[in-house]
């Protein structure tokens, strides 16, 4: 293939599955917002790229995976929005401090796991855990189709979303947290190797079933923030 010629849809069939991983705040006119500060600005070019390689992977049929700016960022490509800063907008009197720029990856809060998602299938003994925290944005407005697996606990920030297993319909997952920064054999935080295999067998499960009957039609992930571009850039 000449160089210029591949497109994200060719990934997207080439390839089992997707990870979005973390980094730069998600722009807020991605969904609908202005930055209430310029250091909450956020990546838009970058925006503009992951919703079309969420959108691209979605139209496979592939599974697709979050972690931290991922799952906002698969939150916002379906219709949710997010705080932009949790300790300024979260408002909840026990609010915890979910990134500090020193402790990094250190920094560990608990969690509650949902009873009777799929997260709490994959851990049926554990109700609470501990989990890294590197993250001032959340999810606010839960993105429809989806449900939230795990809240940070007191301050009840969505930790872990999944989208509806309805049939047809493409595995997307996501955490909070960064399952790759836990220490292989550690009994002080989560264990995430069910999470990576749950992933791992959805990928290895789309590679041998046809592509979704309930996709989303062509453009409209990707024409939803494209308008949302506008309409922010309109209001500056």
């Amino acid at each position: 293939t000449a160089r210029g010629d591949t497109k994200l849809s060719h990934y997207a069939e080439w390839l089992d599955g997707v990870v979005m991983h973390g980094g730069a705040d998600v722009w807020p006119g991605s969904y609908g917002e202005v930055p209430l500060k310029d250091a909450w600005i956020g990546d838009r070019v970058r925006d503009l790229y992951d919703l079309a390689l969420v959108e691209a992977f979605e139209q496979a049929g592939k599974p697709i995976f979050g972690v931290c700016r991922g799952l906002q960022l698969i939150n916002v490509a379906f219709g949710g929005t997010l705080y932009q800063d949790i300790e300024e907008q979260h408002g909840h009197p026990e609010t915890l401090r979910h990134r500090d720029p020193v402790a990094y990856d250190q920094n560990f809060h608990g969690i509650e796991i949902v009873q009777g998602t799929r997260l709490a299938k994959l851990y049926p003994e554990v109700r609470q855990a501990r989990v890294n925290s590197i993250h001032h944005q959340a999810v606010k407005g839960l993105a429809p189709g989806f449900e939230i697996e795990a809240w940070s606990q007191p301050d009840r920030v969505p930790e872990a979303i999944r989208r509806h297993a309805d049939r047809g319909r493409s595995y997307i997952a996501a955490t909070q947290w960064h399952p790759e920064f836990h220490k292989f054999g550690s009994k002080e935080t989560l264990d995430d190797s069910a999470i990576l295999n749950d992933f791992l067998w959805a990928c290895a499960t789309a590679r041998v079933t046809p592509r979704s009957s309930l996709r989303a039609a062509p453009g409209k992930i990707r024409n939803r923030a494209a308008r949302l571009l506008r309409q922010a850039l309109l209001r500056r």
